[in-house]
């Protein structure tokens, strides 16, 4: 099954209205991606229309997880 692997941006905050995710690879997919940085909305319609699912990747044992914020 076709996949396309992304990992979450470290320095997009909540809200930002900046694309929050970087394609990592893609796997069984002919695929070209020019963004360095895509929105998860463009990934869902790259996916529906190729068949991949979207995998995003977890963090890594170095990396900090945001503290919650207080709404």
């Amino acid at each position: 099954m076709p996949a396309i692997f992304v990992r979450e941006r470290r320095k997009v905050e909540e809200g930002e209205k900046k694309p929050r995710y970087r394609v990592v690879g893609v796997h069984d997919l002919n695929l070209k991606i020019y963004v360095e940085h895509i929105r998860k909305s463009e990934l869902d319609q790259l996916a529906k229309v190729t068949g991949a699912t979207v995998v995003i990747l977890e963090r890594g044992k170095g990396e900090k997880k945001k503290a919650a914020q207080p709404a």
